[in-house]
C-alpha cells in the first residue's frame, strides 16, 4: 500500500447514539410488558393443545348429565384454602371435621357445587372419577383450568348430574394440589334413595371378622377362581357381613401366576376398589406363593364382589359375591 492510499474510515457510533439506542430498547420492553400484564387473562385463556386433549377426554368419564334426573337438587359450597406456609391445601377448613366435606346424592340429583377461591394461590374446580391426577374432568363441573386458573377471592359453579352410582371426587385440578389435600369425595348411591351397592362409607360398629381367600388357578390356565376351581367344593364362597364391620381379609397367591385382590361394585370396572380393601394392584400384584392381609370397615348394604382387579382375570373366574348386610 503506498503512502497516498489510506484505509476506509471505521465508523464508530458516540456515547450519545448509544444511550438513544438503549433507551428505544428498554421503552420497547417496557411497553410490551404492560400490554402483557394489561391483558393477562387474555393471554391465559389460551388452552394449549394438551389441555384440549384434557378437555376432550372428559367426555368418556363418568357423564354428568346423562340418564334420567330425579329433580332434587343438592347444592354445596367449597372454598378453596391453604395455610399460611402453603403446606396444607384443603377445602373449606384446613383441619377437623368441615375440612374436604363428603356429598352424598343419588343418580339423577342435580349437583350445583358453589365454588370460591378463599386461597391467596391460584386454583381450578373439577370432579372426576379418577382416583389420582388431575383427570379426566367430567363435563361440566370445570371451575377454570390449570392454564386458566381462578385467582385469589374469584370463584364459579359446577354442576353434576350423576348417572351412575359410584364415587367420586372433587379436586384442584391444578397439577400438585389434589395430593397436598385439595380433594373431597362425592358418593352416589343409585336412584330411588337406595345407598345398595353404591359403596358410601359407614360409621364402624366396633365388630371385628376375619376371612382368607385364596386364588387358584388350573394346569392349563383355562380355570380362574378363589379357594378351589369351579365344580369343586368352596369355590368362590360367599362373604357375607354387617354394614359397620370392621372386616380383616387374608389373601394368598396359591396359583403360579400373577394377581391382586379388591371389593368393588361392578367387576366389570377392576380399578374402581372400596373402602380401601385392594392386596396388590395390576401394577404391583401378589407374585405366586405370596401373601397380603387387608383391613376395612363395610360400608352401606348392598351386593359386591370381591376380585382379582388385574385387567380379564374377573371375567375368567376369580369373581364371588361379598354381601353386606
Amino acid at each position: 500500500m503506498s503512502h497516498t492510499e489510506h484505509e476506509a474510515p471505521i465508523m464508530r457510533t458516540s456515547p450519545a447514539r448509544l444511550g438513544k439506542m438503549l433507551a428505544i430498547l428498554l421503552g420497547i420492553m417496557v411497553v410490551g410488558g404492560a400490554i402483557f400484564f394489561l391483558n393477562y387473562d387474555y393471554w391465559n385463556s389460551y388452552l394449549p393443545t394438551a389441555g384440549k386433549i384434557q378437555e376432550g377426554l372428559g367426555s368418556h368419564a363418568s357423564e354428568g348429565g346423562g340418564g334420567k334426573v330425579t329433580g332434587k337438587t343438592i347444592e354445596t359450597n367449597l372454598e378453596f384454602m391453604e395455610s399460611p406456609d402453603f403446606k396444607v391445601y384443603a377445602f373449606n377448613a384446613l383441619s377437623g371435621d368441615g375440612k374436604n366435606p363428603e356429598i352424598h346424592a343419588n343418580v339423577g340429583d342435580k349437583i350445583v357445587i358453589h365454588v370460591k377461591n378463599g386461597g391467596k394461590s391460584f386454583h381450578a374446580f373439577g370432579i372426576t372419577d379418577a382416583k389420582e391426577g388431575t383427570g379426566p374432568i367430567i363435563d361440566g363441573t370445570a371451575v377454570g383450568t390449570a392454564d386458566n386458573p381462578l385467582k385469589p377471592g374469584k370463584g364459579g359453579d359446577a354442576t353434576f348430574v350423576p348417572s351412575k352410582a359410584g364415587e367420586y371426587y372433587y379436586i384442584c385440578v391444578v397439577p400438585g394440589h389434589r395430593e397436598l389435600g385439595m380433594e373431597g369425595k362425592i358418593e352416589v348411591a343409585p336412584s330411588g334413595g337406595s345407598t345398595e351397592a353404591s359403596g358410601a362409607a359407614v360409621a364402624p360398629t366396633g365388630n371385628k371378622v376375619e376371612f382368607t381367600v385364596s386364588f387358584v388357578m388350573s394346569a392349563d390356565f383355562k380355570q380362574y377362581a378363589f379357594n378351589a376351581l369351579p365344580g369343586q367344593p368352596g369355590t368362590n364362597p360367599d362373604i357375607k357381613v354387617k354394614s359397620g364391620d370392621t372386616v380383616t381379609i387374608h389373601v394368598k397367591n396359591d396359583s403360579k401366576s400373577f394377581h391382586a385382590f379388591g371389593i368393588v361394585v361392578d367387576p366389570d370396572n377392576p380399578s374402581d376398589v372400596l373402602w380401601n380393601s385392594a392386596v396388590g394392584t395390576p401394577d404391583n400384584p401378589l407374585k405366586p406363593g405370596k401373601s397380603g392381609d387387608v383391613t376395612f370397615v363395610a360400608g352401606a348394604p348392598g351386593t359386591y364382589h370381591y376380585i382379582c382387579t388385574v385387567p380379564g382375570h374377573a371375567a375368567l373366574g376369580m369373581d364371588a359375591k361379598f354381601i353386606v348386610e
